[in-house]
């Protein structure tokens, strides 16, 4: 007569513990959490690339060295890496502050302070962009924790548009940047703030909410809120941080490629000068802080014109844009990055004409 043999890890394990192992069945065998977890596939991550990108780095120096000793690379250089300088910091304060709201300001805030109907929550978040010390690589990761926390996307987007225009840094900034010319600080301001409107009352009336994609929401149960917090922080850093470089790298490459006598010749023409800094601020991709004493130094533009260039970029930059598709997807950028240039050129003529 034959005796079945038990498993001579579970033999074991019943007789120091007296007790099964958890991780098996009542036979023995293996649960099927444990045999997917042994047979996962193994995925490349962020900590992969950047080890083998400094392996690379490493092997080739002497060839990098000579390839950035030529000018065009060097200047390529130069423009990318003050993009992301300039930007990072502010990158910083958006994530910090998205995830103070994802874990220490609680829904019903919200639903408090902003008016129940969407219409009339769209200026309150307009306005609410003074108080926003950043540029809007900040505002970004932020607009993204408002509308995860219940905020109508339409008063969320149009806080992303008005914080980096409207806040008092950047007005300093424009004012310095232009003392004799205080109509600009003033037409900066109302055309930003109305533009930020008139962009979150379009989506209101004909946006879509499968043109955003699903928001990605950190699984933060059983953590404390310094915990969470910090796990927020890495979260929209780490992927903020990505689109930022991808649209610094998208700007030098223009910057460096688009000769700077086309502009002088666009100079003379009233129209396509505003076009021309409409698109040079796109292009650039400077931060809001910055971008008045660059408008400033393009003296042979008209005043209307260099108020399109502060309005457009801080609104549809290419980083901005980058951005945006990470957080809120390719079709949301697709869509709203053109509405809001075309919009922003639009109010910022009519406001120049007015006011300056």
């Amino acid at each position: 007569m034959t005796h079945h043999r038990p498993d001579p890890e579970v033999r074991q394990s019943r007789s120091t513990t007296g007790q099964r192992d958890p991780r098996r069945g009542p036979h023995g065998q293996r649960d099927g959490s444990e045999r997917e977890a042994n047979t996962a596939p193994w995925r490349v991550g962020a900590t992969e690339v950047l080890a083998g990108g400094l392996v690379l780095v490493v092997l080739f120096r002497d060839r990098l060295e000579a390839l950035l000793a030529t000018p065009g690379l060097q200047t390529w250089t130069t423009v990318f890496v003050s993009i992301v300088v300039q930007a990072l910091p502010f990158l910083v304060f958006g994530v910090v502050l998205s995830a103070v709201i994802a874990v220490f300001v609680p829904a019903s805030f919200f639903a408090q302070v902003l008016p129940s109907r969407p219409a009339l929550a769209v200026p309150v978040a307009s306005g609410a962009g003074v108080v926003l010390p950043g540029c809007e690589c900040g505002s970004v990761p932020i607009a993204g924790a408002l509308v995860r926390r219940g905020v109508p996307p339409a008063a969320a987007f149009a806080f992303l548009l008005a914080a980096p225009a409207i806040n008092p840094i950047v007005l300093v900034a424009t004012a310095v940047a232009f003392p004799a010319e205080p109509g600009m600080v003033v037409g900066r301001f109302v055309t930003s703030l109305v533009v930020a409107m008139i962009m979150g009352w379009l989506w209101l009336r004909w946006g879509r909410a499968d043109w955003i994609k699903p928001l990605q929401r950190l699984n933060l149960d059983g953590l404390s809120r310094w915990q969470a917090f910090w796990a927020s922080c890495r979260h929209d850093l780490t992927h903020a941080g990505g689109f930022l470089v991808v649209g610094g790298l998208a700007a030098a490459t223009i910057n460096v490629m688009v000769p700077a006598e086309w502009l002088q010749a666009l100079a003379g023409q009233p129209v396509l000068s505003v076009l021309a800094l409409a698109g040079l601020a796109v292009l650039l991709s400077i931060c809001s802080e910055a971008d008045a004493f660059v408008a400033a130094s393009l003296s042979e533009f008209s005043l209307t014109a260099r108020l399109t260039f502060l309005v457009v970029g801080p609104m549809v930059d290419l980083k901005l844009v980058a951005m945006q598709a990470g957080v809120f997807g390719r079709g949301f950028a697709a869509r709203f990055a053109p509405a809001t240039c075309a919009v922003a050129v639009l109010v910022s003529v009519l406001v120049g004409v007015v006011v300056l």
